[in-house]
């Protein structure tokens, strides 16, 4: 076959060796060749059963040998060894491709690199088998263990998703903790067709039943449906409104181009302060110099930057990096960067599969690597 057709009869080849190896391995694993009459034999030998692997050399004929036990004897299992670590190999191969969709990778660029390297063709839907092979790693990286987590930072973005057919806006529900020992950790992802409360105080009682607790203080920005969940689930905690988006929600209530950047300037005097009564000072000037001139922003300022200034109730090494919800913007950054790839995800499970695997990654590094914060006893 080699000499008739070069390389193009590799595969033939290939499995004429492995039939007959296979062959060879029967018989050993019986302790009898097919017909021999012995008085060590195991079992008998039952045919053949066709199957077809794929392999770097191409499709492979294989006829896979069958055994059956002897009459009033003991059932004997055989399976080719060959063939055992081709199964191993086929689902690194599987794995690889699954790696390869969740890093954002298209199907069709998978299906090519598979096709280049491998010489296999794979259909878009083997694809998808493949990622859903490594689900349950994932479901058991959602489903550990927290334990004490002082600082806790909730956000959520939203990506497209094809329901019911209609492409529609799916929260990304993420939750990052800064624990005992001062390092980040993701704590915690969850997606769903919206942002409701009953989404957000679901995933908060997951949170804690997964072992979160002696939560001190939690960042997170303005939504009515995470206050509401957060007085469900954690009465009584701290937390503190995200300052960016303040400065950012403050702009839709200047009624003129002009005092745009002094009220920028003002905002930033008031969370800069030294303490909380200078904070608290500098916002009431603040309130009375804009009570006139833009009475909206006034009363809103009231009662919106008062929330965050709760950080001022922090130590002082820890303010910084808490007045915020910064933490979540790498994972922002990387979701966006691998989900603009995929454009639009076949379900929600797609999406929390791809989510749940770039997150766990991005944690690891953090828990490994150096502390976010000093942990100060106060």
């Amino acid at each position: 076959m080699l000499v008739e057709n070069g390389l193009d009869g590799m595969a033939e080849a290939m499995a004429t060796m492995l039939n007959e190896a296979m062959k060879i391995e029967r018989s050993t694993a019986l302790r009898a060749e097919p017909g021999e009459r012995s008085c060590e034999r195991l079992a008998y030998a039952n045919g053949f059963k066709p199957k077809r692997v794929a392999s770097r050399a191409g499709s492979l004929d294989l006829r896979v040998p069958q055994v059956r036990p002897m009459p009033g004897g003991e059932p004997v299992s055989f399976y080719p060894k060959s063939l055992e670590r081709g199964l191993r190999s086929e689902r690194a191969l599987k794995l690889a491709i699954a790696e390869m969709y969740l890093k954002g990778v298209s199907t069709r660029k998978v299906v090519e690199v598979t096709e280049q390297l491998c010489g296999l063709d794979v259909t878009s839907s083997q694809v998808s088998r493949a990622t859903a092979e490594i689900d349950e790693q994932l479901e058991a990286w959602r489903s550990r263990p927290i334990g004490e987590t002082p600082y806790v930072v909730l956000d959520a973005r939203y990506e497209k998703v094809r329901h019911g057919g209609s492409v529609v806006d799916c929260a990304v529900l993420l939750a990052v903790g800064v624990r005992d020992d001062g390092k980040r950790s993701v704590l915690g992802v969850s997606v769903s067709l919206s942002e409701a409360e009953v989404h957000w105080r679901s995933f908060l009682e997951s949170l804690q039943e997964r072992g979160l607790y002696g939560v001190q203080c939690i960042t997170r920005d303005d939504h009515t449906e995470i206050q509401a969940a957060l007085r469900a689930r954690f009465p009584g905690t701290r937390w503190q409104r995200c300052q960016f988006h303040l400065q950012q929600n403050a702009q839709a209530y200047v009624p003129r181009q002009e005092l745009k950047r002094p009220v920028a300037t003002d905002l930033r005097a008031i969370f800069h302060a030294t303490d909380r009564r200078e904070a608290d000072e500098r916002l009431a000037r603040t309130v009375d110099k804009y009570r006139k001139t833009a009475p909206k922003l006034a009363n809103w300022m009231e009662t919106a930057v008062p929330e965050g200034l709760t950080v001022f109730d922090l130590p002082e090494t820890h303010r910084r990096r808490l007045r915020t919800t910064n933490v979540l913007e790498r994972l922002n950054r990387e979701i966006k960067r691998r989900t603009r790839v995929a454009t639009l995800f076949p379900n929600e499970a797609s999406l929390l599969r791809l989510v749940t695997a770039m997150v766990a990654e991005v944690s690891d590094e953090w828990e490994i690597g150096r502390a976010y914060l000093v942990m100060e006893s106060e």
